[in-house]
């Protein structure tokens, strides 16, 4: 049996949870990514398969970083820009990551601002 590493794995957990989970019109997907170096975020209509606001870690005079502090200022932008569009309720991706740390301080940024999952 082959051995795999941490990345095959992570994309057959994140494949898995996307059979299930659809953003829509009234709840987009809030889709999170984390590099070695950056955090990225995005809210998506699926339907129409539209980012409807992102945030991410390389835009000018973000912190270039991807550690737990890094994650909740992208957490404040994205619930702030998503505000700001009308989205008030969305569905969180995780991407196969676990829930927990960088995961879960981003989730609760965006809570404290305002978004609901």
């Amino acid at each position: 049996m082959a051995i795999k590493d941490r990345k095959t794995i992570r994309q057959r957990i994140h494949a898995r949870i996307r059979r299930k989970l659809r953003g829509t019109a009234e709840r987009p997907r809030l889709a999170v990514y984390f590099s070695n170096q950056n955090v990225y975020c995005q809210v998506i209509n699926d339907d129409e398969g539209r980012t409807i606001a992102s945030a991410s870690t390389k835009e000018k005079g973000g912190v270039s970083k991807s550690n737990i502090e890094a994650a909740t200022k992208i957490g404040t932008a994205i619930a702030e820009r998503a505000t700001a569009k009308g989205v008030t309720a969305v569905v969180f991706d995780r991407a196969g990551f676990s829930f927990h740390g960088k995961v879960k301080a981003l989730a609760d940024a965006a809570r404290e601002k305002g978004l609901q999952f």
